[in-house]
């Protein structure tokens, strides 16, 4: 290390420069440029607030965000030449700021901290993606409202333990996930009104002497109003990390979601297919044809369950206000978003491209005796019997369809009346896969008249225009 050159980020205070190995763990301009635009933007609202407070002139502001924009262009076109030596976005902007500018870009940093400028810089991403990522939820929920209507009438068996318990609706079962997807975006809305306050104005960590407009920055980008306490405001991160729990939670749905695509297209279902921009092929066997789009879907949920509990044990032991550990806070953040994102598009992309094999659905619908709580509900209704004694009584029937190989709908009047005299021919009305889907009435139930109501309220919900209640 050289005694003779100063660290030109410190000043005074250091004599030598870093060594390699330092500089190598210590940047972050790596990752943090994707940050530019956001800086790019706080940077400009600290502009204009210092002319507010008097501390630079209009010209000097003019300056100064004329160079702002000027850096924008040459990192969107590639021109920008970022440098390792200069650690992260903040000071690699700062740095060729002084390069087309002079001196005066020297004060823009006054009445600030890289600790605020990064915690406005981050707040602003995060809200950034959680507007992208609600947005291709609301086409999610889109692709599976449209296939719900698409399929209206298609049955096929409801599972419980994977084995089949009960017939519904196709559009039923898509309808669950439109629900879960709703519950999504609205965590997300309700993460950006909470997280929608301006830390910059905080400094380093108790504030300024300056007589700054915390109020005026806080308007000009955007937020409801400026932080409450300077050390929260630069020491947390609990904004970022209920953005990772938001799509953890996603991934989930997603995953789950996944996991029925791969079962549904296995030679065991062949519920639906999907085509080849979906799928993938063999190296050794000709014939597979394999729903790698569903399974890295599946499979990268882990990945982002990952990316929060990364960022949970970043910060769980960090007394306040700043320490360098935050640094690890954006990739992890940035890494979830991305492959977030890209898994919504996949399985909107697939749900749209899925064929349905509605002759399939409907034969394995009526199998495993699914009709069978039908069966004991009319025991109760009919007979006034009481439910577990139905239960039991149907339980008896059942063992004996398949002691003799056949579906309850198969044996005769008088093998069921040995089991329960009391027995009519009325209860082969209710033994049908039709007629058991038919009369789930109930709110929120798979009858077609319940399941036509909830596909109207999707499509009026996915219609409603922003800030409508």
């Amino acid at each position: 290390m050289s005694k003779t050159s100063s660290n030109k980020m410190w000043g005074g205070r250091f004599d030598a420069k870093p060594s390699d190995l330092m500089q190598e763990i210590n940047q972050s301009i790596t990752f943090d440029k994707k940050l530019y635009k956001q800086d790019i933007k706080g940077s400009t609202a600290h502009a204009k607030m210092l002319v507010k407070a008097g501390i630079l002139t209009p010209a000097e502001s003019k300056k100064i965000i004329d160079g702002l924009k000027k850096i924008e262009k040459e990192i969107e076109s590639g021109e920008f030449n970022f440098k390792i030596e200069l650690e992260d976005i903040h000071m690699n902007i700062e740095s060729r700021l002084r390069e087309i500018i002079g001196d005066v870009a020297g004060k823009l940093h006054t009445a600030r901290s890289r600790n605020d400028q990064v915690a406005v810089d981050f707040r602003l991403f995060v809200r950034d993606e959680i507007d992208a990522v609600l947005e291709l939820i609301k086409d999610l929920q889109k692709n599976l409202v449209q296939k719900a209507d698409e399929n209206f009438g298609v049955i096929l068996p409801g599972f419980t333990h994977l084995q089949v318990a009960q017939p519904v609706l196709f559009s039923h079962h898509l309808l669950a996930y439109f629900e879960m997807f709703k519950r999504d975006a609205s965590r997300l809305q309700d993460l950006r009104v909470r997280m929608n306050e301006c830390p910059l104005g905080a400094c380093a960590l108790a504030g300024t002497s300056f007589p700054i407009d915390r109020n005026f920055t806080a308007t000009e980008l955007g937020f409801d109003r400026p932080t409450a306490n300077s050390m929260d405001s630069v020491s947390d991160r609990d904004f970022a990390i209920e953005y990772l729990f938001c799509l953890s939670l996603i991934a989930t749905h997603l995953s789950r979601f996944a996991e029925e695509i791969v079962i549904w297209m296995s030679k065991g279902f062949e519920f639906i297919k999907l085509s080849d921009a979906f799928t993938s092929g063999s190296s050794i066997m000709p014939q597979k044809k394999n729903p790698d789009a569903a399974e890295l879907v599946r499979g990268k949920s882990g990945r982002i369950f990952g990316s929060t509990i990364s960022l949970l044990t970043t910060i769980k032991g960090l007394t306040l206000t700043y320490s360098k550990d935050m640094q690890e806070d954006k990739e992890p953040v940035f890494d979830a978003s991305e492959n977030s994102r890209l898994c919504l598009r996949a399985m909107s992309g697939m749900i749209a491209d899925m064929k349905v094999n509605k002759e399939q659905m409907f034969k394995m619908a009526g199998g495993g005796y699914s009709t069978a709580t039908d069966l004991a509900d009319w025991l109760v209704k009919n007979l006034k019997m009481p439910f577990r004694d139905a239960h039991h009584v149907t339980g008896t029937i059942v063992k004996l369809a398949e002691t003799k190989g056949l579906d309850l709908h198969q044996l005769k009047l008088a093998e069921m009346q040995k089991v329960e005299k009391r027995i009519t021919s009325k209860i082969f009305d209710v033994l049908s896969v039709e007629n058991s889907v038919a009369s789930r009435t109930s709110i929120g139930g798979t009858a077609q008249a319940r399941v036509k109501e909830e596909i109207a309220k999707a499509k009026k919900f996915l219609n409603k225009k922003k800030g409508e209640k």
